[in-house]
């Protein structure tokens, strides 16, 4: 009989990679924040080819499982099935929360992005998602048109839905501790993160907004 493996908690620092071509630049720089105590790591790459994402992403997955870290993917459940990635992350236009369990299986981690619409999450959540994502909160230099969203949402979710809420959009140190006040569980970081003069304190005071809520 198989054994099911428990899902990992959805909470802390969620950390999105950066478009990074060098692998060992990527990998340096993933290693800083997961000593720096990020919770989740989920590999997104918009820019390279096939070849190159499956060589990244399977580098990744070993390094996150070194530090007992739960990967994802974005968009590519096959992707994610091909590295035994711990789940997938999907966007409006990634496919259903169904044919990603199909080809996951059902212990993956399955997250949707429901962008400012409660509507979308209530549904993620009768599909069987693991998690729902909302944002963006603030302005993002990853993606400037993208939706925004109000910190009320959070709130709302937070009393109708039962499923782990991630923050994402420009989020700082700074703003952080607003939006898990009103409900996030996790935040997802790209810039803020990365781009920081010390990744590992980045990660750290991330972390540590955690305990102050």
């Amino acid at each position: 009989m198989m054994m099911m493996r428990k899902k990992p908690v959805i909470k802390g620092l969620y950390a999105i990679t950066p478009d990074e071509p060098d692998t060992e630049e990527l990998l340096r720089k993933v290693r800083l924040a997961l000593q720096g105590g990020a919770c989740l790591l989920q590999y997104r790459n918009k820019v390279s080819s096939p070849e190159l994402k499956l060589r990244q992403a399977q580098a990744l997955r070993q390094l996150a499982s070194d530090f007992d870290c739960p990967f994802l993917i974005n968009d590519d459940a096959r992707l994610a099935a091909q590295v035994d990635a711990d789940g997938v992350h999907l966007g409006g236009e990634d496919g259903s929360v169904a044919i990603a369990r199909t080809v996951l299986g059902e212990n993956k981690i399955i997250g949707v992005s429901c962008y400012n619409r409660i509507r979308l999450a209530r549904e993620a959540e009768r599909q069987g998602a693991d998690y729902i994502a909302f944002g963006a909160f603030f302005t993002s230099s990853v993606k400037p048109a993208a939706v925004k969203a109000e910190a009320s949402l959070l709130q709302a979710a937070r009393n109708e839905l039962n499923l782990p809420i991630v923050a994402i959009g420009g989020i700082t140190q700074q703003n952080g501790t607003a939006l898990i006040e009103a409900g996030a569980d996790a935040l997802a970081v790209i810039s803020a993160l990365w781009n920081a003069p010390d990744v590992q304190t980045s990660a750290l005071e991330f972390s540590t907004l955690f305990s102050r809520v």
